[in-house]
């Protein structure tokens, strides 16, 4: 049956005589909204019935599918509509529309009436709905209108960021209805009530419960207040009744304390165990009027500039991720499950540490940390760079306290920050008088959050994330204003070498003796689909990511007074701004955006984890290849990451060999097969085995193509290569570049393109290249090469060549991550060259001028009968400037 035009969610009460013992009524409203994309000219004044809604659900964003398309994603206006029905009996009731997140400036009518408006993309907002809602039958229609904007805005932050800004209602929304004595839950959208506990020890904790009572009625009140405090399984341990005098219209604080609570349960990262407390009002008649229910957890800690960091008396290093919150295909309106997910992929790394980057996140994010023992910093999106105004202060204050006061109540909660690399793009030119009044406004912007912080939530710690220029952030002062400094570092990927990061912890320790330090952000790109033998800097392997987070975690726990560190980042996320061999993806993470672990996940999991680990490296690496030996083999290392002392390893039901587990990597040389390869990892402790495994699709070259022991079936070559890529949807292997050799094959001269000027990659491009997915192959060239030459037996062949053209006279900005703000620029290339097979012209002034548009990918194919012996010699002839060719495949049809 075809739904109204109106997409109405009716919301049916049956038993509407339950309404005055329940004390409140909190119901989704997701289902069923309309979405227009773009502004309606005089909506909601005028109502315009031309306007098409597309249906929709919530958690929704209108970003699902542009931020992967190479045109831009949509940043503007949006509108959403939805027609609710409420029960008459509501009237006396105070009702309220509640929002966890909207991007990131809303405008909230009801029947076609202002309800509020909320700027800011990340926190919670609610607007009291009561008085504009009809009640004219038992149950009346009434019709909800959001108008969102997500479009770039001086006054809000973020400004710009290494994140994609996602516009939509992208978290759940709630319809509430609660009786006129209740929490005040418009007050920043929190719940109404502060739960502190302000002693906890081994023996003895107190608790201090603090909330805020709305009165609307005419009328004082005189009403009951009890706090309950529960164990885990329901067992009630301590309560306190008070009585409070509300009055008339408006708002009352309270205060109860609990004290003496004996011998504590205490929350910790491995014993993360959680009471619950529940404050009640009633009135004189014993009626429940309103009632929340917040988790509660017995824990202390310090952070210590000299020794690090402390949870209830004992020193614990904080290891842990950043984590941002989209989806492929989903942008970031994700179910709560997903987020969910997301935490316990964390926890079962062994993780005890999440630190929330650079916003504050859905709801069920801070309740799985609470639940699986994950300790977290929080910050609002202040990244990169601030706008002297007092509107962005303003804002970003708001931000500040809506993000307190709406997760006070969370034990996982430790520190609360709120800028992030915010001297990476300064305004003005440098050294400027301008310039040095901007960062005297970064200051004092700083300071008032700070002291904000403090002042609102003096249990926590403030801490600010600089990116590594030490001189700048002390020079402004910025080291001296947060309780902990977090340093985002990155030496041996965007600067150079790996001992930079040891030396700048010591500078910090030596020159800031009594600041608290944490490494905020360290990691390296990870392509699931990039492999080499010999991993260098930039080249996005899992290889070289490995090695790199081996090291600095070497590093950060050899260092006491490191409190602890989030590496950058959980999985690969989306950004839109990047260009490179994964367009519009972070490849960062220790899993990839679909939540798949790559290989350094299981290394830190055998570094962290209390339960045994046996985990084979590059297990999801399944489809591999290489040049076969003498016999028949292709011999390649294997880790296994494993926390026991010993691990063995089998092939094909086979033992290789047992190995002695060293910095939790034990390694094996692996004689792979030509075809399927199953391998099984086994280590025993106290008995039990402990296994893993994983089968790898081996595509076996022959060292000699006319090795009649191993037919020549296909070949799949990136010029300008050492890097070898997969493609597993194709199941398809490519093999990195060689020179020819008789009986094989390989290229003959050429060198390898670099892009002039870069400081980080030393082969190939950071180019988007546009019209295919396999990037890395596009993104690599052999240029000046005269022919590729394959000795392969008689037969008919497919002969596929690849090229881009690499060079044009675009302007590129290098991108914030790279951590430089200068603009790279070079010359277009004016090239032809004709392309022979087997000395029959192919192609004909293959150029600039025709198919070699810049960075735009180019493949022909063609079918060629080898005769005599000769093979396949595709030869390259220049014409203008010199040849190019970026992939090669070649495939026997028989």
């Amino acid at each position: 049956m075809k739904k109204p035009a109106s997409l109405v969610l009716i919301l049916i009460f049956g038993f509407l005589g339950l309404l005055s013992a329940q004390p409140a009524i909190k119901q989704t409203i997701n289902s069923n909204w309309g979405f227009h994309k773009g502004d309606i000219a005089g909506f909601p004044a005028k109502n315009n019935s031309a306007v098409k809604w597309e249906e929709i659900s919530l958690p929704h964003s209108w970003n699902t599918v542009d931020v992967n398309q190479d045109t831009g994603y949509y940043r503007g206006i949006g509108w959403y509509k939805k027609t609710i029905y409420v029960p008459s009996s509501w009237q006396n009731k105070n009702t309220c529309l509640y929002f966890e997140g909207a991007n990131q400036v809303a405008e909230v009518y009801v029947n076609g009436q202002l309800a509020g408006k909320h700027i800011g993309g990340y926190t919670a907002f609610s607007f009291p709905v009561g008085k504009l809602l009809n009640y004219k039958d038992s149950i009346t229609a009434n019709e909800i209108l959001v108008k969102l904007d997500n479009s770039p805005n001086e006054k809000i932050p973020p400004l710009n960021a290494d994140f994609t800004f996602f516009g939509g209602i992208y978290r759940d929304v709630y319809l509430i209805s609660t009786n006129p004595v209740h929490f005040n839950i418009d007050s920043s959208a929190a719940n109404g009530i502060r739960i502190k506990t302000p002693l906890v020890s081994d023996a003895m904790a107190n608790v201090t419960v603090e909330g805020e009572i709305a009165n609307s009625l005419n009328r004082k009140e005189t009403v009951k207040i009890l706090s309950s405090v529960f164990t885990a399984d329901g067992k009630l341990i301590k309560e306190i009744k008070s009585n409070v005098s509300l009055a008339a219209n408006g708002i009352t604080k309270f205060s109860q304390n609990l004290d003496k609570i004996e011998n504590p349960h205490l929350w910790s990262t491995d014993d993360p165990y959680l009471y619950h407390i529940v404050t009640s009002i009633y009135d004189n008649n014993g009626n429940l009027l309103d009632q929340q229910t917040n988790p509660l957890g017995f824990r202390w800690f310090k952070f210590d500039a000299a020794t690090g960091f402390y949870l209830n008396g004992k020193p614990l290093k904080l290891i842990g991720a950043n984590r941002h919150q989209d989806y492929p295909g989903m942008a970031n309106a994700l179910p709560d499950a997903l987020h969910q997910n997301d935490i316990a992929l964390l926890k079962a790394m062994g993780a005890n540490f999440i630190r929330i980057s650079h916003y504050p996140q859905d709801p069920a994010v801070l309740e799985a940390c609470d639940r699986l023992g994950i300790l977290a910093s929080e910050e609002i999106p202040i990244v990169n760079r601030i706008t002297q105004s007092e509107e962005f202060t303003e804002n970003c204050k708001r931000m500040q306290l809506e993000m307190i006061r709406q997760n006070y109540n969370h034990p996982s909660i430790i520190i609360w920050a709120y800028m992030n690399e915010v001297l990476l793009q300064p305004r003005f030119q440098r050294d400027s008088p301008e310039q040095q009044k901007y960062f005297g406004d970064v200051a004092k912007l700083a300071k008032a959050l700070d002291s904000l912080t403090r002042n609102e939530d003096p249990s926590r710690y403030t801490m600010i994330s600089c990116h590594g220029d030490f001189d700048r952030y002390n020079k402004v002062g910025i080291t001296q204003i947060p309780q902990i400094i977090g340093w985002n570092l990155y030496y041996g990927w965007y600067a150079p070498d790996f001992e930079g990061f040891g030396q700048f912890l010591a500078r910090h320790h030596r020159e800031l003796p009594d600041k608290p330090v944490m490494v905020t952000e360290y990691g390296a790109d990870g392509d699931t689909r990039l492999h080499s033998a010999n991993p260098e800097r930039f080249d996005k392997t899992i290889e070289y990511q490995t090695i790199y987070h081996k090291k600095y975690l070497k590093e950060i726990m050899a260092r006491p007074f490191v409190a602890g560190a989030a590496m950058w980042c959980l999985v690969d996320f989306n950004s839109y701004a990047r260009i490179d061999a994964s367009p519009h993806t972070n490849t960062k993470g220790v899993a990839t955006n679909e939540r798949v672990p790559k290989d350094v996940y299981y290394y830190y999991q055998a570094n962290l984890s209390k339960q045994p680990v046996v985990k084979i490296g590059s297990r999801n690496w399944t489809v591999r290849g290489g040049i076969a030996d003498a016999n028949a083999t292709c011999t390649q290392p294997i880790e296994v990451y494993s926390n026991l002392s010993e691990v063995s390893l089998w092939l094909n039901g086979k033992l290789l060999s047992t190995q002695t587990v060293t910095n939790k990597v034990a390694l094996f040389n692996v004689p792979f097969t030509n075809g399927m390869n199953n391998l099984k990892a086994l280590g025993i402790k106290d008995g039990v085995n402990y296994e893993d495994f994983t089968s790898i699709n081996f595509q076996m070259q022959p060292a000699l193509l006319k090795d009649l022991n191993l037919p020549f079936k296909e070949l799949n070559v990136s010029l300008g290569d050492t890097r070898s890529y997969t493609d597993s949807k194709l199941q398809q292997f490519w093999l990195p570049e060689k020179p020819y050799t008789p009986g094989s094959w390989g290229y003959i001269g050429g060198h390898v393109f670099s892009m002039k000027g870069s400081a980080l990659q030393k082969a190939g491009t950071n180019k988007n290249i546009l019209g295919t997915n396999d990037d890395p192959i596009y993104a690599t060239q052999k240029v000046g090469l005269s022919d590729f030459k394959l000795d392969v037996p008689d037969g008919k062949y497919q002969v596929t060549l690849l090229f881009t053209e690499l060079l044009s006279n675009k302007e590129r900005q290098s991108l914030v991550y790279d951590l430089n703000n200068t603009t790279q620029k070079e010359e277009a290339a004016n090239r032809s060259f004709d392309v022979y097979i087997n000395s029959q012209k192919v192609f004909d002034a293959l150029g600039d001028d025709n198919y070699l548009e810049p960075e735009h990918a180019f493949s022909v194919r063609y079918i060629i009968d080898v005769i005599n012996g000769v093979g396949i010699d595709v030869n390259f002839k220049p014409i203008k400037e010199e040849t190019i060719l970026n992939g090669i495949q070649v495939k026997r049809v028989f």
